[in-house]
């Protein structure tokens, strides 16, 4: 079969076709400004219903993710820079998880490129509506 083409399947566990995988050509994606200075962001994946996503993160030097608080578990690759909180500091090609709960703010001192995995969005201290929700009730 000649690469590029698609092959027609069928699911293992369903009598339906396979759905169909998304190729993403991020380098052409344009970068989003967030309401965050000094930060801008591509979203990679998004499920609006819960809230699951996958975003690459440039923050410029200084940058600040304000404290908010992680409503489920957070994991974070870093590309480029340094990623530093309170707890410790992650460097290109080290990732850090953090737990539902877990309340910080986060900083980029020389800057940072960054791929955050979110299964549910964060809650802001501010009331912030850049990737989070009101506080639960």
């Amino acid at each position: 079969m000649p690469e590029g083409v698609a092959v027609a399947r069928k699911r293992l566990l369903a009598d339906e076709p396979s759905p169909p995988s998304v190729y993403l050509k991020v380098g052409e994606m344009p970068w989003q400004e967030t309401k965050f200075p000094g930060i801008r962001m591509k979203v990679l994946y998004a499920e609006p219903d819960t809230g699951m996503s996958t975003i690459l993160f440039k923050l410029e030097p200084g940058a600040e993710i304000p404290l908010h608080e992680h409503r489920a578990v957070e994991q974070t690759y870093v590309l480029e820079g340094r990623f530093v909180d309170d707890e410790g500091e992650a460097l290109p090609g080290e990732f850090v998880w953090r737990p539902a709960g877990n309340t910080h703010v986060a900083r980029a001192p020389d800057g940072a490129l960054l791929l955050g995995i979110f299964l549910k969005p964060n809650y802001f201290a501010g009331g912030e509506k850049f990737f989070t929700e009101e506080k639960p009730g």
